[in-house]
């Protein structure tokens, strides 16, 4: 388009915008895009996850190709059942089960670890603690609300183990993981004694493992990481298990 012709398109517009109280352009023509270029489009992306609702199964837990994912080089069988039992660190929330804490007892739990050998009572629990990768138990609250409720009340069980005298293991600050609305998890590093010198975790180093307490829409779990895993992994692992809760 000439520039004598795009002045007397503009000045025309601009008299009707006088006129009418609004300024009125006339749209760009093909030939004002600079060669080469496209028009630019707005981002895109996956869409977030949508929360989960309805009956908890396998599917929803962990799977071994995420520690693959952050390292974990040995094979990892895993294995699953179905009920009641413990489903977090005794030294911490005690020899209770989720029946008791929270009067339910049909929730799923996996055991991941790189032994055959493992507990007659329980698959999910290596024979030797050195042989557990992780452990999950999750189940369906039956509605969101409820879902947290559950991981509140998971947590708080937890969380009086940031303190613990010196020498004795400590679990570290509470970090979160946001994936999307009522998906989120709260995790904490766990420390050995040796590194407990002052009755809490230390400042500036790695945790090995740790607790992870996760909800998603109506299911909630707890995820043990006994695999000596830092921050970033951690992260990681934990991110990965609520979004697939």
């Amino acid at each position: 388009m000439r520039a004598r012709t795009i002045v007397v398109i503009l000045t025309a517009a601009i008299g009707l915008g006088v006129l009418t109280g609004r300024f009125v352009l006339p749209a760009r023509s093909a030939s004002t895009v600079a060669s080469g270029s496209a028009p630019s489009a707005t981002a895109g992306g996956p869409p977030p996850p949508r929360p989960a609702a309805g009956p908890m199964t396998d599917r929803h837990l962990l799977s071994a190709a995420e520690f693959r994912k952050v390292g974990i080089s040995r094979h990892i069988y895993v294995r699953d059942r179905v009920g009641d039992g413990g489903y977090a660190n005794a030294a911490c929330a005690g020899e209770k089960t989720l029946e008791q804490t929270l009067g339910v007892r049909d929730a799923h739990f996996r055991g991941l670890v790189t032994a055959r050998d493992t507990d007659d009572g329980d698959p999910t629990l290596a024979v030797n603690v050195k042989d557990q990768v992780a452990r999950e138990v999750a189940g369906d609250a039956g509605s969101p609300a409820m879902a947290q409720n559950f991981a509140q009340r998971l947590l708080l069980e937890e969380v009086p183990c940031q303190t613990e005298p010196a020498t004795h293991w400590v679990y570290g600050p509470t970090h979160t993981v946001d994936v999307a609305a009522s998906i989120t998890a709260s995790w904490m590093g766990s420390y050995d004694g040796d590194l407990n010198t002052a009755g809490t975790a230390p400042r500036g180093k790695e945790p090995c493992g740790g607790i992870a307490v996760l909800r998603n829409g109506s299911h909630y779990g707890v995820l043990e990481v006994d695999a000596c895993l830092d921050t970033a992994a951690m992260t990681r692992i934990v991110r990965a298990a609520v979004t697939q809760l």
